[in-house]
């Protein structure tokens, strides 16, 4: 059961990972005639014209290796989209996540984006932290747009996954998670969801606490989240939603770590550009 104590003024966008990041009109995406697919569903363009105003957007690319690299490609599109500027927090360690500098930059943010990488790297560093306080504040009491795409989508959530093999199957502790930044509480994302085939580790993860739900976002693929609850798929692909609150059985608790388990009667929907979910109370 989630219980909400106040709804959310602020928007949430949370990407599955390989975003078009090419401005319609600038030799975006073509397909196999060389023709640019003009019924694509821009996501980033969407992020922009949620915001409430152009004043600014803080990149923060820390969950990258190579985070100024990352920040650089979101600097281009966003500018070339009308933001009137576009800052990096390059923030690298928890002390600069106490800096007054950075909960300033926060502060005047209308919009924040969270690059791919490393979600654990994101928790481990923001976790806990006065930025982290400042921008749920902000999500809960003004309309400030949010967005992360692959880590930074998955980071969003409680639980986080932040570890587990496509391929290990229904096995027992073969999925690792921890919490993550609390912005979406009782909901579970994973991103690359249909290229990376994680359907049973998502299913995995609602077997720990069908109280949650999974969302799995493909590739290109999006929900905007809004009120806290209201979710509408946005992009190119498929949101799969696992919901586990009607499930009838469960052996996750009477196995041994390593043995394969069951449950019964997962609810799953299959979502496209339009559709639209609300997540329960």
């Amino acid at each position: 059961m989630t219980i909400r104590t106040q709804t959310p003024k602020g928007l949430l966008l949370a990407i599955g990972g390989r975003e078009n990041r090419v401005v319609p009109g600038q030799n975006g995406p073509q397909n196999e005639e060389g023709v640019r697919d003009e019924s694509a569903d821009f996501i980033l363009e969407r992020f922009v014209k949620e915001l409430p105003a152009k004043g600014l957007v803080v990149v923060i690319p820390t969950a990258s290796e190579e985070p100024l690299e990352a920040a650089e490609e979101y600097i281009k599109v966003f500018t070339a989209l009308g933001v009137d500027k576009v800052e990096v927090l390059d923030i690298r360690n928890r002390i600069q996540a106490h800096e007054a500098e950075a909960l300033e930059t926060i502060s005047r943010a209308d919009g924040v984006m969270f690059t791919g990488g490393d979600q654990l790297r994101l928790t481990a560093i923001f976790g806990g932290t006065p930025l982290l306080r400042r921008l749920y504040e902000r999500y809960v009491q003004e309309p400030i747009v949010i967005a992360g795409t692959s880590a930074g989508a998955a980071a969003m959530s409680t639980p986080m996954i932040y570890q587990g093999r496509n391929d290990a199957g229904f096995v027992k502790d073969e999925i690792h998670i921890t919490t993550g930044l609390q912005l979406l509480r009782n909901v579970a994302i994973d991103t690359h969801f249909v290229a990376r085939g994680r359907i049973v580790r998502m299913a995995q993860i609602i077997a720990t606490n069908p109280g949650c739900i999974g969302l799995g976002l493909e590739e290109d693929t999006a929900v905007l989240v809004t009120k806290g609850s209201e979710l509408e798929v946005i992009g190119n692909g498929l949101v799969v939603v696992v919901d586990g609150h009607f499930c009838t059985g469960n052996t996750i608790h009477e196995v041994r770590p390593g043995e394969v388990f069951s449950i019964r009667d997962l609810h799953v929907h299959l979502l496209s550009r339009g559709q639209y979910y609300t997540l329960p109370e």
